[in-house]
């Protein structure tokens, strides 16, 4: 046993005497920046050159900036005991990792930036709900700490500030006791704390269910350092600057307004970057859905996106638009091929044309014919680190 001890460790010793041969620092992190984070990651634990390159911010902001390599993010709520299960997911062969369990079905829809991942579960509306951010590449998660307000109806928006490269959460609050009352609160991943701000809302939001001018089910979306919330009646946006702290109302085209304005089909999606709406209220009759892009912000540029589906919308499982990513690819939601193979269509905006990926799940973890595959969202693999914590009691891996 001594001797194998020994051999491993003359091993480990002639790993770390190769890593200090004499390649500039500047080239090791060229050549680790273009890897998959898998590999990078494998390479932090050969030796420990490598694990302080690897782990330095300068890495860390080189590696986000090179990436190319994109992955899936996947709830799926099992309708038999009422859990939700998180996974990440391959778009080169259609496998299936499991990241997390939360012991609840409630979750809010999941928001993406730069590989990081943000969702809010629990009582959803109330201020009693955790926010989780989590890096599904490296399978580290950070719970945002509670507030200090207490009788508020919440909800947290993620968002990235480039002028000051760091990511932040919006939370927007309303008083059970006074509607009037809104309080809005920045948290800041420099220094993990939440701080009040003063700042005017140019329109009157509620948060309140039964009479909430917010449009909860478009989520929220992050574009140039903005965060931007679908309102409804009238039918608009209300976007809140990371780097100024001010919020304003932008217009949509009158095209994309729905005809149905009591059951609104108007949402958010971000395609390279830029902001986009997707209308299809009337993709029934006319079998084509068409999504809107913000192409100029400054100049408030709208260009229209028309995608024909190839077969009957009905008869293809009316599908609908999850996400983009920062690419001309457009995931739509999943269709069932057999109890644990699901399929995902992906609409090519260049050559204007379907493709299809196929996913299956694992049985370990969930059985697949109570499960639904309730959101899909295409990240870009990433090392950005996240402040450790202990694991949650809703939480199992």
């Amino acid at each position: 046993m001594k001797a194998l001890e020994q051999q491993q460790e003359q091993s480990d010793d002639r790993l770390e005497q190769k890593a200090r041969l004499s390649y500039p620092e500047e080239i090791i992190e060229e050549i680790f920046s273009r890897l998959p984070v898998k590999s990078i990651l494998r390479f932090r634990s050969l030796s420990k050159p490598w694990l302080s390159i690897i782990s330095g911010p300068r890495f860390t902001k080189l590696q986000i900036t090179r990436a190319t390599r994109t992955a899936l993010f996947i709830s799926a709520c099992d309708r038999g005991n009422g859990d939700r299960h998180l996974f990440s997911g391959s778009l080169e062969d259609g496998s299936v990792t499991h990241l997390m369990t939360i012991g609840t079905p409630n979750c809010k829809e999941a928001e993406h930036l730069n590989g990081l991942v943000c969702f809010t579960y629990g009582d959803l509306f109330y201020d009693n709900n955790i926010t989780l951010v989590l890096n599904p590449s490296t399978h580290k998660f950070f719970k945002l700490p509670d507030r200090v307000s207490d009788n508020y109806i919440a909800s947290n928006l993620f968002g990235f500030d480039e002028s000051r490269n760091e990511h932040k959460v919006l939370n927007i609050s309303q008083s059970f006791e006074d509607s009037d009352t809104i309080e809005i609160m920045i948290f800041s991943f420099s220094n993990y704390s939440w701080r009040k701000i003063d700042v005017d809302l140019p329109v009157n939001v509620s948060l309140n269910v039964s009479r909430h001018r917010w449009y909860y089910s478009g989520g929220s979306v992050c574009v140039n350092s903005t965060v931007h919330l679908m309102l409804r009646d009238p039918l608009e946006i209300l976007a809140f600057y990371l780097r100024t702290e001010k919020f304003c109302v932008v217009k949509i085209p009158l095209d994309a307004v729905p005809q149905d304005t009591l059951h609104p089909c108007t949402r958010f999606i971000k395609i390279n970057g830029l902001l986009g709406i997707v209308s299809h209220d009337r993709v029934e009759e006319s079998n084509e859905m068409h999504i809107w892009i913000l192409q100029d912000y400054e100049k408030r540029v709208w260009i229209k996106e028309t995608i024909r589906f190839p077969g009957s919308w009905i008869k293809m499982g009316r599908p609908f638009p999850l996400d983009s990513g920062n690419t001309d690819e457009i995931m739509f939601s999943p269709s069932v091929l057999s109890e644990d193979l699901f399929e995902v269509p992906i609409y090519d905006m260049k050559s204007r044309c379907f493709k299809s990926i196929q996913l299956t799940l694992d049985r370990q973890f969930v059985w697949p014919e109570a499960v639904e595959l309730e959101e899909i969202k295409c990240y870009v693999e990433s090392l950005i680190p996240l402040q450790n914590q202990q694991n949650d009691t809703y939480l199992r891996f």
